[in-house]
């Protein structure tokens, strides 16, 4: 695979794509990124369908370039109020200690797959990527996307992943290394053994699949993205290193987290409890104290339920021992700079003469 096919993808000027991250960020990220020729992407698993369509009518205002549309593809269990009972007798003890109580109603699904409904609402805009998370969408619905001429991507976290996301005809596959910050792509098996890091994954997978590959985690620098594309990716994906850039709507607390774990050698680890899939954050209390990986976590989403309830009165108090800290392993990517300048400075190593600029 040329590396230079990666304008053919994404219709970009820079083979890199700025990761979705849903909770801080919103279309200005998108846009700032897209303005330097890299591929902006807006997280729709957590908006409306009128929402989603208000994000993208904003990109449009503010530039022509490719726009992703990310979505989640996950199947939505029904709720078990058995699950959540467990659930609250373990997290009891922090509703107590907040003085509030807890309310054990379904609640709406924080994260919801994507369907009918919000293709109708996006169709018009023709968007020039979709990528999805959790595998892919039911065969009518990824019939629809493509017939809009959509490229379509999706992520892998296993050769076996790559594998059949190949067979299904998809345009360009997100390798997906532990190392990446927020919710594993994981979607043959939930077995985090199974999970290794960005270059043995990539290597492995662009020796089994012939497929545009887009590698993603822990990619904060240009030396990263050159690794990258040497060990077989056509471009980058890139999410962490965003987080404290001046148009993510990363919170106070969180960019708080993420400072002083540059400063004190602070780590990230996978983690089910905030939402009942692994997904990897900065350590914090919750975390420490239920397990990074707790069984007893309900099935995703609704593990997010309770979790939300004592995150919102942990903020409003100013701490973060309840919030999902989402970054990736490497912390030290984080910058406080224009989304444009990170973008523009993944590129430093990359040789001039693949004459992406």
């Amino acid at each position: 695979m040329n590396n230079k096919d990666f304008k053919a993808l994404l219709g970009t000027e820079l083979p890199i794509i700025q990761a979705p991250m849903a909770g801080v960020q919103d279309s200005k990220l998108a846009i700032a990124v897209a303005k330097v020729g890299g591929l902006g992407s807006i997280p729709c698993g957590m908006l409306s369908p009128a929402q989603v369509v208000d994000e993208i009518k904003r990109f449009r205002a503010a530039t022509c370039a490719p726009l992703n549309l990310n979505f989640f593809c996950h199947e939505l269990p029904p709720f078990d109020t058995q699950a959540q009972a467990r659930w609250h007798a373990l997290l009891a003890p922090y509703f107590d200690g907040l003085g509030i109580a807890a309310d054990l109603g379904q609640g709406g699904a924080s994260r919801m797959p994507f369907n009918h409904e919000i293709a109708d609402a996006i169709e018009a805009f023709k968007p020039e990527v979709i990528s999805f998370h959790f595998g892919l969408p039911q065969e009518d619905l990824l019939k629809r996307v493509r017939f809009w001429g959509s490229k379509v991507i999706s992520s892998a976290t296993t050769v076996a992943e790559a594998e059949y996301l190949a067979m299904q005809g998809v345009d360009g596959i997100i390798v997906q290394g532990i190392e990446a910050g927020g919710h594993r792509g994981m979607f043959l098996s939930d077995d985090v053994n199974t999970q290794v890091e960005l270059e043995t994954l990539l290597t492995q997978i662009a020796s089994r699949v012939d497929a545009a590959l887009i590698a993603a985690g822990g990619i904060g620098d240009g030396h990263g993205v050159k690794v990258a594309m040497e060990n077989g990716a056509c471009a980058v994906q890139v999410g962490s290193a965003y987080l404290l850039c001046d148009e993510a709507n990363t919170s106070s607390l969180h960019k708080a987290a993420i400072e002083h774990a540059a400063k004190t050698q602070g780590h990230t680890a996978l983690t089910n409890i905030f939402s009942g899939r692994p997904a990897r954050g900065l350590v914090n209390r919750a975390m420490t104290e239920l397990g990074a990986m707790n069984p007893h976590a309900p099935a995703f989403p609704y593990a997010t339920n309770l979790m939300t309830q004592l995150r919102k009165e942990s903020e409003a108090i100013g701490m973060s021992d309840f919030s999902p800290l989402w970054c990736g392993a490497n912390i030290t990517a984080c910058r406080k700079i224009s989304a444009g300048e990170m973008t523009l400075a993944l590129m430093e190593s990359v040789p001039h003469d693949n004459n992406y600029e």
